[in-house]
């Protein structure tokens, strides 16, 4: 909406000094760093404690803006541009935010609370917006400032509002409530945050209450603090987990709410089990009750909320590179706020910007990217990265552009030698996984790193292969990131090798080995419902463990018009985690037969015991029983799968029972059941570090937290960066655990801190920078997890991601 200065006067009650009363305003700031300001943009001066907008209006005037709201005009300036002035800027920019507000009449949600309020504005958005065009509060502007900001993005095509208020003392809400002028009333958490701004908890809540005192209906947790300072007058809308005097009693029973409304009873699957999720979820249930929803839409649509990134973030990016992760929205407003933050964040003159399709901008399409280009050419934006058919279309003459269908393509034609020395804005839409690209783009940056050797991965496959007989097939598990060594990597070597299948745990693992172009047979562990459209979309392959999961794979299937798609069947013989039992298998077979749709490319189960001697008796009844339950549904189906059930130690200790395939694990990362078969494996990884900082500690002086370790004599230390958030146990510290340094164990001393730890080098000639192995060729895994108690699988898996991985062959 265009304004003129002349407009503008009498809304904030300001006098006037200037040449052209006509002249036309579309944008509002008060950032005097934003590249958006230009010919058109009004510029509140606001003052605060630290900063006076005033101090910029000089270099604002260079730069082509010529209309301010101002306290005073400055010295030398008075005939160069329009002011408006007025006594308080801040309330200046409220008052026309007001008066801005009342040009519309939509439908206005307003929400406050201590907790939950950004959470519950963006996912009321997600509810919401297959019916509605929505304005929305961009991240959590909330504030004075920032609700006035918010509101003033609204146009004449959006048809809802949904704005989010936060005070931190009395009198706030107070002049934000003319400006939200909320229809409906949203009243989340109440809980300790500002509690200093306020007498006591009733005057927090009253001053948060005013925000509703003329929306037709607030929604709310009843609560017999709230209910005696609610307005008679006011009509509610509550919800209780106990009062039966709420409109809505809800009951939990584990991922469901059982609802009771208008003596009508139907429950609803939450994605959440964290109680404050759970509340934020049920006041947006609550909302589209209100709204007039469906059961059943609200039955389909609440179990697809998803967890929230509302941050800005700064990332260190290859190549001397910066990254600006806004990966998990795109729409026009918070486009603006982004691109100033780029501006504000940069560390080069070069700008590149990925981004998505846009979404509820209000403006009709092709105006919308007119009015996005016009940001990117004003911001300076050398390179965009389009990823989006719409995006794609409207975009594409503008200089710099880059076309690409949607994130996959980008992924899989994904060059990291073309991205250096520049900050990077990612901004996309959820749904286009914009998470996945920062990924790439981000270095990881440590002095620890865990080197992993391919050659030693290669002489532990083939350790394993010799005890096979000819033609039987390999499948070899990458899952949990390759047991902490690296998937993508360590996949492209074994597809090398020609292994016949990979294994992962979940759909999301085998979608990343498939964008790393890794393209051969993956079977995915544990499926879990949510992902088999992923699972599809990707060529990877489920395992099928129960009856219910066989028939919501084989109705997608259907709905999707697949025919014999593999699948691969689960049997417990045993281990009770996961499989079909006995009981199952005729219910399995009934469900195969005469089904086109899905194909049985493999039967298997899962050994729970075969690296001990001492249960080799129920080993073999597993085997056997696996042998004759396979044979069962072959017999009834006629057909020849692959069978399998020997995992890496069966391998080892019963290659008898090779059947068609066997599966290999932690054996491929160096890590064997018994001292014979270590002998005959070559260490994968190993785990380095650098001394930080040496320390002379006198005796009788304390090391680390808790004072555990007393010096008893003159000691000096080291401190080595790498503590239990990068993996490393806490209970390997104490004297129990050492590592190696110049070839000689320096004990570890006193608690593993979260980012370091102390060891004792007073027998070790070694000075700061000198290289630190924490476990490899000595220690190994083995005589970790031995000595903590634990199994080399949770040692080697559980090396955080921030330790950078590096490969190499010998």
């Amino acid at each position: 909406m265009i304004f003129t200065i002349k407009n503008i006067v009498p809304v904030i009650a300001a006098k006037w000094y200037g040449n052209d009363e006509n002249c036309t305003v579309d944008n509002v700031s008060i950032d005097s760093r934003s590249l958006q300001n230009g010919s058109g943009t009004l510029f509140f001066a606001l003052a605060g404690h630290n900063h006076n907008g005033h101090d910029y209006i000089e270099s604002l005037i260079t730069k082509g803006v010529s209309n301010f709201v101002v306290h005073h005009i400055p010295e030398k300036l008075s005939g160069k541009a329009n002011f408006l002035v007025v006594t308080d800027t801040l309330q200046s920019l409220q008052q026309f935010a007001a008066y801005y507000r009342k040009l519309f009449s939509i439908p206005v949600i307003g929400i406050t609370g201590s907790n939950g309020k950004t959470i519950v504005k963006e996912w009321l958005n997600f509810l919401l917006s297959p019916e509605y065009n929505i304005i929305r509060s961009p991240k959590s502007y909330n504030s004075q400032v920032g609700v006035p900001l918010s509101v003033i993005g609204i146009n004449e095509k959006h048809n809802l509002g949904i704005f989010e208020a936060g005070i931190s003392t009395t009198g706030e809400m107070e002049k934000l409530e003319p400006i939200i002028q909320p229809t409906i009333g949203i009243l989340t958490y109440i809980g300790t945050a500002h509690d200093e701004g306020f007498s006591d908890r009733r005057q927090k809540i009253t001053e948060k209450l005013r925000l509703f005192q003329h929306t037709e209906v607030l929604i709310y947790q009843k609560n017999d603090t709230i209910d005696s300072l609610l307005d008679a007058k006011l009509k509610t809308f509550s919800w209780s987990f106990d009062d039966p005097k709420a409109d809505v009693v809800i009951q939990k029973q584990g991922n469901s709410l059982n609802i009771t409304y208008q003596e009508h009873h139907f429950s609803v699957t939450v994605p959440f089990q964290d109680a404050a999720s759970v509340e934020n979820t049920i006041h947006c249930l609550m909302t589209l009750l209100y709204l007039g929803y469906a059961e059943s839409v609200i039955q389909e649509r609440i179990p697809n909320l998803y967890p929230m990134e509302m941050r800005l973030q700064v990332k260190n990016g290859i190549h001397n590179c910066t990254i600006i992760d806004d990966s998990y929205s795109s729409d026009y407003q918070s486009l603006k706020i982004a691109l100033d933050f780029l501006e504000q964040h940069k560390t080069h003159q070069k700008k590149t910007v990925i981004l998505s399709d846009i979404f509820q901008s209000g403006f009709p399409v092709d105006e919308l990217y007119s009015k996005v280009a016009h940001l990117l050419t004003r911001n300076k934006i050398e390179r965009v990265i389009g990823i989006g058919e719409t995006i794609s279309r409207y975009l594409s003459d503008f200089k710099g552009f880059i076309p690409f269908k949607n994130t996959s393509d980008f992924l899989n034609q994904y060059n990291p030698a073309a991205f250096e020395n520049e900050t990077i804005l990612v901004k996309g839409a959820r749904n286009f996984h914009f998470e996945e690209i920062v990924t790439l783009l981000e270095e990881k940056t440590h002095e620890t790193v865990l080197e992993i050797n391919l050659n030693a991965i290669s002489h532990n496959l083939n350790f394993y292969k010799s005890k096979l007989k000819p033609g039987t097939k390999v499948m070899v598990m990458v899952k949990a990131f390759g047991y902490g060594s690296g998937s993508f990597e360590i996949a492209k070597l074994l597809a090398h090798h020609k292994v016949d299948y990979l294994g992962v745990a979940f759909a999301d693992e085998g979608i990343a080995l498939r964008n790393a172009g890794i393209d051969m047979p993956i079977i995915v562990m544990n499926p879990e419902n949510s992902a088999f459209s992923a699972m599809i979309a990707y060529n990877l392959e489920p395992e099928i463990y129960s009856p219910e999961v066989l028939k919501r794979f084989i109705t997608l299937a259907q709905q999707k018009n697949l025919s014999n798609y593999p699948i691969h069947i689960k049997l417990d013989t045993g281990m009770h985690r996961l499989g079909f039992e006995a009981g199952n298998l005729n219910e399995l077979i009934e469900l195969l037969q005469h089904n086109n749709f899905v194909s049985v490319k493999s039967i298997f189960s899962h050994l729970s015991a075969s690296d001990g001697p001492e249960f080799n008796d129920f080993t073999l009844h597993q085997i056997h029983t696996f042998d004759q339950w396979s044979q069962q549904i072959i017999t009834a189906l006629q057909i020849q799968p692959i069978r399998h059930i020997l995992n890496t130690s069966g391998i080892y200790n019963f290659p008898e029972y090779q059947f068609d395939m066997v599966r290999l694990g932690i054996g491929l990362y160096g890590v064997g059941n018994d001292e014979n078969e270590m002998k005959q494996l070559e260490n994968v990884g190993t785990l380095k570090t650098v001394i930080l900082q040496i320390k002379d500690v006198p005796t009788g002086d304390s090391v680390g937290y808790s004072r555990k370790f007393m010096t008893t004599q003159q000691t000096r230390t080291a401190t080595i960066p790498i503590g239990y958030a990068d993996g490393i146990p806490r209970s390997w510290g104490n004297q129990k655990g050492y590592v190696m340094i110049k070839n000689q164990k320096a004990p570890i001393i006193g608690n593993i801190c979260m980012d370091m730890l102390m060891v004792d080098i007073t027998d070790i000639n070694c000075k700061v920078g000198d290289s630190v192995i924490l476990f490899g060729e000595q220690p190994r895994v083995t005589e970790i997890a031995k000595t903590i108690g634990t199994i080399p699988y949770e040692i080697l898996t559980s090396i955080s991601q921030r330790v950078k991985r590096i490969f190499y062959k010998e």
